[in-house]
């Protein structure tokens, strides 16, 4: 690939959960942190957000722990199709995705990955930045997150 990661821009590990609310007490207890807050996103339709090619509504129970230079994500999905629904059917708790900032590579990247036979499992865009799930599940043992900026 002529558009390789780097590992200066490893951002985040995510993990999909059944029970946010005892992981996050969890892991909090593990590094000796408070507990994170517990986001609730209710399904909308969103524009910016699609799941497998086609435009996503979804809720997510989501929290985040800093930890020196990168995230822990957890997020724990609602019934609704969705990259992290998806991932807790097929595999129960675990490493959804692991997270790099790529600056303005970005589009290069998950483009030049959708040539190599990557497949973009979730594309969302917010204000100043966007995220995009990479379905590398099967050939890397984890899903990827390209993002231009964290």
């Amino acid at each position: 690939m002529q558009n390789t990661i780097d590992f200066k821009g490893f951002i985040q590990i995510a993990l999909v959960v059944k029970d946010i609310e005892q992981a996050a007490e969890e892991w909090s207890k593990l590094f000796g942190v408070p507990k994170p807050e517990i986001r609730i996103d209710q399904p909308t339709e969103n524009p910016n957000l699609t799941y497998r090619g086609k435009p996503a509504y979804y809720g997510l129970k989501f929290a985040v722990i800093q930890a020196g230079n990168f995230v822990i994500e957890l997020h724990e999905p609602d019934e609704h199709e969705s990259t992290f629904r998806e991932f807790l059917d097929k595999h129960g708790n675990g490493v959804h995705h692991i997270g790099f900032c790529v600056g303005d590579r970005r589009d290069d990247m998950v483009h030049e990955l959708e040539q190599e036979g990557y497949q973009m499992r979730t594309i969302g865009y917010y204000p100043g930045s966007s995220w995009t799930i990479v379905d590398s599940e099967d050939k890397l043992g984890v899903n990827l997150n390209i993002k231009p900026k964290p």
